[in-house]
């Protein structure tokens, strides 16, 4: 007896180990470790109690059978009597029903219960992530290992993880994932659906949903409970009574700048969050039946004598909150216990972006083309800050464009024509006058001829005098590489190219229109960060370490609001306009063929305005307007 205790003991000491090599892999152990093993003991254990309770009345019926006395279903024999005390006994009952159900469901849970072989969605499906997928492996791992975890190492296993990033990264579909590969119950509510508009029933519903994450869990080894943007019910205490207290901002210790107010409904909310999330472990009808009867005992027995309770077994619960305004939670619910891990779902990078590209494209009908590597790689490039939503989107309206064509899957034209239009909108075709489509076209040709000259790597992807949405043309330009941050040279460069449509219409016309507007907001915008915030304009003060009022002007109103920040703005604008109109005089000849060029086709994208470009340049050297030569860009 003892050596084959010893021996289970061995046995177990070995598996735990094992299963802790694999908790710190890559692959998701969902049938090997303490979930599966505790699924698999409830299972027996519910069929022992099924088999304790249908073998006496199993029993009895056999009795009956042996014995002679059969058993005839049926209805009971009613007498006229009986009828006329029933009904009205059936209709109160109708009544209590109607009035009663109704008020009990008021505090029901609102969530939506699904199991894992509802969930199609895997963590294959979940592409262009990195770090972030191997970081959620890892929790998955600990929350289904959580007994071995606890047991061998002391540690405690997560509670809560926040997915928290903009919108469309992939926080529910990630998700989604995790409780297909768990293979638990997985309880989706929305935040909105708890609020109630009876006093009390708030509260009611989130600790009735958390009342049956800890039933499911106890009957499969483990859930999951995922509350969809958690700020709506989850928003910092402070900043929500009606009256403030103080007009004073104060910083808390995450940075944040909040107004100290208070409500009470919101609090009391948040106050049930943070008890659920971290509270004693509630205990089991089970556990309560047999503490019943120990302390009816304990009523008899000396203090010495008492028999002790079991303490409850805690829940084997993990939630995920899903949010794109983190900043605005209440800070309680980050700290340890409650959401021990904040997960941040960024903008996938060009490889991620390749990895999505790849995974959509091969679900979706299109030319072969489209497998070339150079054109997967061109379309990485072309979707810099895209989410994955957005790319998968992009797909589906470029099958649309090929679908109104009458062809059956897309082509390179077809995304890039999607992209244009989710981008900057629908063709709008108008009737321009001759002398304003000329306009237009020199103002366009202006900013391109400028991009070309002096954009450090700038890609020219559109050129149009196409109305779209709000503008009548259009330069559409970005990096020629993935870049994150900006020389001072480069956003010089970016206030010459806003200027160039001002500059050309003033070159060829001696005056400029209404055109130039938004190019000189954004060209304001651009020198007053260089002034306010990246200190290259003389000064180092940063103008972003004001703390924001109740009206907050942003960088530009701080800016412009100071005499001497006011001056150094104008000072770049005027610089970088003489600079463009000298630019542009030198080079006349690449205006006027762009404009030509505009004005016969309407459009130029891609390599169509380098050729046009380039071609002007051969046919005019650089020579004859006294200055160097210059080799065409390659």
């Amino acid at each position: 007896m003892r050596r084959r205790h010893s021996e289970r003991v061995r046995a177990t000491a070995a598996t735990s180990v094992t299963d802790l090599a694999g908790m710190g892999g890559s692959q998701v152990l969902a049938g090997t470790l303490d979930v599966s093993r505790i699924r698999e003991s409830t299972r027996q254990g519910r069929l022992w109690r099924t088999l304790f309770f249908l073998v006496p009345v199993t029993s009895y019926l056999y009795y009956r059978i042996f014995s002679g006395q059969f058993i005839h279903p049926g209805l009971p024999h009613l007498t006229p009597t009986s009828l006329q005390i029933l009904l009205p006994l059936g209709l109160i009952a109708v009544l209590c029903i109607v009035l009663v159900v109704p008020m009990m469901a008021m505090g029901k849970s609102p969530h939506v219960r699904y199991d894992a072989s509802e969930i199609s969605t895997t963590l294959d499906d979940v592409v262009g992530l990195g770090p972030v997928k191997d970081e959620v492996v890892k929790t998955l791992n600990l929350f289904l290992g959580y007994q071995t975890f606890r047991r061998v190492m002391g540690g405690n296993p997560r509670k809560g993880v926040l997915f928290e990033g903009p919108p469309g990264t992939g926080k529910t579909y990630m998700a989604k994932a995790m409780a297909h590969e768990a293979g638990v119950p997985f309880l989706f509510v929305s935040s909105t659906a708890f609020q109630s508009q009876y006093y009390g029933a708030t509260g009611r519903k989130i600790r009735n949903f958390f009342k049956e994450l800890r039933k499911a869990a106890a009957e499969e080894g483990g859930a999951i409970g995922f509350i969809e943007e958690i700020d709506a019910i989850a928003g910092a205490r402070s900043g929500m009574r009606s009256t403030p207290q103080s007009d004073v901002l104060a910083s808390d210790s995450y940075g944040r700048h909040v107004y100290r107010n208070s409500s009470e409904g919101i609090s009391g909310v948040v106050n049930e969050l943070l008890i659920q999330m971290q509270s004693f472990d509630t205990p089991t009808g089970g556990h309560k039946f047999a503490g019943w009867w120990i302390d009816s005992l304990n009523r008899f027995l000396p203090a010495h004598r008492r028999i002790s309770k079991r303490a409850p077994e805690p829940s084997n619960v993990l939630i995920i909150a899903a949010t794109n305004r983190a900043a605005d939670l209440d800070p309680a619910l980050l700290r340890p216990g409650r959401f021990d891990r904040s997960i941040h779902f960024d903008l996938p990078s060009r490889t991620g972006r390749r990895e999505i590209i790849d995974y959509y494209l091969d679900r979706k009908a299109h030319v072969p083309e489209l497998d070339k590597e150079e054109r997967r790689e061109a379309l990485a490039a072309m979707t810099f800050a895209y989410t994955p939503v957005m790319i998968e989107h992009i797909f589906d309206e470029g099958l649309v464009w090929a679908l109104r064509d009458g062809r059956m899957a897309m082509d390179w034209s077809d995304v890039q024509q999607a992209k244009m239009t989710e981008e900057i909108g629908l063709k709008q075709p108008v009737e321009y006058t001759d002398d304003e489509r000329r306009t237009i076209a020199t103002h366009e040709s202006g900013h391109a001829t400028v991009a070309y000259l002096v954009g450090q790597n700038r890609k020219l992807e559109v050129l149009s005098i196409i109305k779209r949405r709000d503008a009548l043309g259009l330069l559409s330009h970005s990096d020629g590489e993935e870049r994150f941050t900006r020389t001072r040279s480069e956003l010089l460069g970016m206030m010459k190219i806003a200027f160039g449509g001002m500059s050309a219409e003033e070159l060829f016309f001696g005056e400029s229109g209404t055109g130039p507007s938004g190019d000189l907001v954004l060209a304001t915008k651009i020198a007053a960060q260089m002034v306010g915030s990246y200190g290259m304009a003389g000064s180092l003060v940063s103008y972003d370490a004001i703390e924001s009022g109740p009206i907050s002007q942003g960088i530009v109103g701080k800016v412009l609001g100071n005499e001497d920040a006011r001056a150094a703005v104008e000072k770049l604008l005027a610089q970088a306009k003489a600079d463009v109109q000298v630019l542009l005089d030198d080079h006349r000849h690449l205006v006027i063929a762009l404009r030509d060029e505009l004005l016969e086709k309407s459009e130029l994208v891609g390599d169509e305005i380098v050729d046009v470009l380039r071609e002007a340049e051969a046919r005019k050297p650089l020579d004859d307007v006294g200055m160097p030569k210059r080799e065409p860009r390659r």
